[in-house]
């Protein structure tokens, strides 16, 4: 199993972000395999966007999607060794402490959540999770 390290967050002009001394707020973190995925896979500006959305068998589901345009929503910009990762305002309450790592197995290969402590219980694909109430 990798172990993340905390990411260093970015500044976007839009939206302040945590100051020194608020360094945990909504703290993201990657494994080493998906920092070693996302630097194979992205070029140039692109980053990894992760959202949550209403869905699944669970009640939310993880949406993962490449993109080159940091929105006004977005709280956060996460970065380690050259990837990144951006999470909306909504989302990060939903994902933070959490670690996105990336799964490759016989059937599928994918960007997964793992280790939220915002999710009570997950399905067993790993797409889809409820809230702790």
């Amino acid at each position: 199993c990798a172990v993340g390290r905390p990411l260093r967050w970015v500044s976007s002009s839009s939206q302040p972000g945590p100051t020194e001394s608020d360094p945990g707020e909504g703290q993201v973190f990657l494994s080493e395999s998906c920092v070693k995925r996302l630097l194979e896979i992205t070029e140039g500006s692109e980053f990894l966007r992760l959202q949550v959305e209403g869905g699944g068998c669970s009640g939310f589901q993880y949406k993962f999607s490449l993109d080159t345009v940091i929105n006004p929503d977005d709280r956060q910009v996460f970065e380690q060794g050259g990837a990144r990762v951006v999470v909306d305002v909504d989302s990060l309450a939903f994902v933070k402490g959490s670690m996105v790592d990336f799964s490759q197995e016989l059937i599928r290969s994918s960007f997964q959540v793992l280790s939220n402590p915002q999710a009570e219980k997950g399905c067993s694909c790993g797409t889809s999770f409820s809230v702790k109430l």
